[in-house]
């Protein structure tokens, strides 16, 4: 990619949830916040593989914009001579990166349960550094802590190269569903499914024990399926067998193209993978699988140590209008139908604590901030920290700010600026 980035400047969107649930994750209550348009259920058909933002919202504008001379007349990024100055950088180095589109495609590999079921799944960060040099992956030291409880499957390598895991099913049938609120309140949704389901024992997080135990992310794309039934090399798959961020999926050439959502860090546009949830209703929201290994990795604890996880922000009434300059937030991905655009907190290049383990912290605008016109996008995590301190962001319901108790498996992959 050339300069003309670098000066400049997931939908979360349908069985209902149990009223249980409701109860147990919105007893404070959320907000609600005038909308003009409908509100309404969402087929699995229309949601499975949604097209990529329309032009990615929040790319960089040209450098050459307000100067005299054309982008062709400036230097390359600074990025091009040190990664961690400012300009674009493909973090996930393992497979390519459609910027337009907001794609990446990886390698596809295949393993099996040690019960004989075919597994197909990608990789995308390990806790070894040489690893994830030598792989592209991106490197978190931070995986290391959780190997804790189900959070982490176990899996050996064969002769063969490839993985046998002991444990871990997923179930890519069900159709995903998302309902939103009323017009006045879209979110939180009426009903919220999720399209692919794990057992009680699936994490996307392996442990491979006879590699000097090293942790990978290895999320499920497919399972129990042979390579003749996911032949979707073209495009168009059949999601019923495979993961919703599944664009195209080729197990001849050993292949899969996957749907990006775009987002910020430290006010630096980013793409970003979603993969996995711990809970049905950010699996539904995010077009996840529920993986409920992860619930018993720890959160609240962000950069402490021993802590698996970072943090990653997100606003119930944030900014509304598809073409708003300042939409952000989950009511904004339900009716506007674009990227919710979180923040995500350390991302490599940028800090030392990144984990894609993110451990989801919701916030709530006040009705003061918003009469004081307060209520804007914002993109990076200190910002929304001030703004919580003095008051004007609490948790849903007016509670105090903090942790949801959600975690959502969003791989880093690429960084605009």
């Amino acid at each position: 990619m050339r300069s003309r980035f670098y000066k400049g400047g997931g939908l979360l969107v349908g069985i209902s949830l149990l009223a249980t649930l409701f109860l147990s994750l919105f007893a404070t209550g959320l907000p609600s916040f005038a909308q003009s348009e409908k509100s309404g259920s969402v087929a699995k058909s229309m949601l499975k593989s949604p097209p990529a933002d329309e032009g990615i919202e929040v790319a960089p504008a040209p450098a050459s914009i307000g100067a005299d001379v054309p982008v062709t007349y400036f230097g390359p990024a600074p990025s091009s001579v040190q990664k961690e100055l400012i300009g674009p950088y493909q973090l996930l180095k393992a497979g390519k990166v459609d910027t337009d589109a907001g794609t990446i495609t990886l390698p596809l590999y295949k393993g099996k349960l040690a019960s004989g079921e075919t597994v197909w799944y990608i990789l995308t960060d390990t806790n070894d550094k040489g690893a994830a040099e030598g792989l592209g992956l991106n490197y978190s030291a931070k995986l290391t802590y959780a190997s804790v409880g189900k959070a982490v499957r176990v899996a050996r390598q064969e002769k063969d190269t490839s993985l046998t895991f002991q444990a871990g099913k997923v179930d890519f049938s069900p159709e995903r569903q998302v309902t939103a609120g009323d017009v006045s309140s879209p979110f939180p949704p009426k009903v919220a499914k999720p399209g692919s389901v794990g057992d009680a024992a699936y994490s996307p997080l392996i442990r491979v024990e006879n590699l000097n135990n090293t942790i990978y992310n290895a999320p499920v794309l497919a399972f129990n399926v042979s390579a003749d039934q996911i032949n979707f090399c073209e495009g168009n798959p059949n999601f019923k067998l495979v993961h919703d961020k599944v664009l195209k999926i080729c197990p001849k050439e050993g292949t899969v193209t996957l749907a990006l959502t775009t987002g910020f860090s430290f006010a630096r546009p980013v793409l970003y993978l979603s993969t996995d949830s711990n809970n049905e209703l950010p699996a539904a929201l995010e077009g996840v699988t529920l993986a409920p290994g992860l619930n018993d990795v720890s959160i609240g604890r962000d950069d402490s140590a021993f802590s698996a996880v970072e943090r990653l922000f997100t606003f119930t009434n944030g900014p509304t209008g598809k073409d708003n300059p300042q939409r952000q937030g989950l009511s904004s991905a339900l009716v506007d139908g674009r990227s919710p655009l979180n923040i995500l907190g350390g991302i490599p290049t940028i800090a030392t604590d990144y984990s894609p383990l993110w451990d989801l912290n919701v916030g709530e605008w006040t009705q003061k901030a918003i009469e004081n016109g307060y209520r804007s996008r914002l993109t990076e995590e200190f910002a929304i920290l001030g703004m919580a301190q003095k008051g004007w962001l609490t948790a849903p319901g007016g509670k105090p700010y903090g942790s949801s108790g959600f975690i959502v498996n969003c791989p880093i992959v690429f960084r605009f600026l």
